[in-house]
């Protein structure tokens, strides 16, 4: 389980605050709400690009807000996924594996499958599709080892008509991990589709959090 306490930020017209909140630790977690209500804010936290004064987020026993974020071990997909252009989706992916030092050539290999990756393997990023950057972005955040991956608004650069596609591969292949997602979204379609738990945030505070399946 992941607690995290005394998460406040003040911006000009925004302020962040989360006195106490515990997030489940397996299955998806989405922090659902519109533009506004602090998603971006508490992401932006999670990854350390923002540093409350005297917050805590403890995961399990580890005290992740005293950790710079390679220590905290966090696989993330970003909204515009920040591939290198002109390295190709295997270049960009094996950077990663490189930094992580012990990803074994099966594992690369398991994830190349499953993600339907093979076709596009020697492709440079900047001509793959939206698809193809997406999944390339999830299998990086993944060779990584992460102890949690974070999804941030993952669907909402794809075609409409790609979504539901996209939503349905990164559902199957969430249910492998043994590890918590945390979904970052707007939408209540990725709400509905992805979902085991769900914390709505509005104007900088957490209103509900609930349990959708049993």
């Amino acid at each position: 389980m992941s607690l995290i306490k005394n998460l406040k930020l003040n911006f000009e017209n925004f302020s962040l605050d989360i006195s106490e909140l515990k997030i489940a630790d397996q299955g998806v977690t989405a922090f659902w709400g519109p533009s506004g209500s602090g998603k971006t804010s508490f992401f932006k936290t999670l990854i350390g690009l923002h540093q409350p004064k005297s917050w805590s987020w403890q995961f399990n026993e580890t005290k992740m807000h005293e950790l710079d974020l390679a220590q905290r071990r966090l696989g993330v997909v970003f909204q515009s996924y920040e591939l290198f252009p002109h390295l190709t989706a295997a270049e960009n992916i094996q950077i990663v594996a490189d930094a992580r030092g012990h990803v074994s050539s099966d594992e690369i290999e398991n994830y190349k499958q499953k993600l339907n990756l093979a076709a596009c393997w020697n492709t440079p990023a900047q001509k793959l599709s939206g698809g193809e950057k997406q999944r390339v972005s999830i299998m990086r955040a993944l060779v990584s080892q992460p102890r949690i991956l974070l999804l941030d608004e993952p669907f909402s650069a794809l075609d409409p008509h790609l979504r539901n596609e996209a939503r349905l591969l990164v559902k199957t292949l969430v249910s492998e991990l043994k590890i918590p997602v945390y979904l970052i979204t707007h939408d209540q379609a990725d709400v509905d589709a992805l979902a085991d738990y769900v914390v709505q945030l509005q104007h900088g505070r957490v209103v509900s959090v609930k349990k959708l399946h049993n």
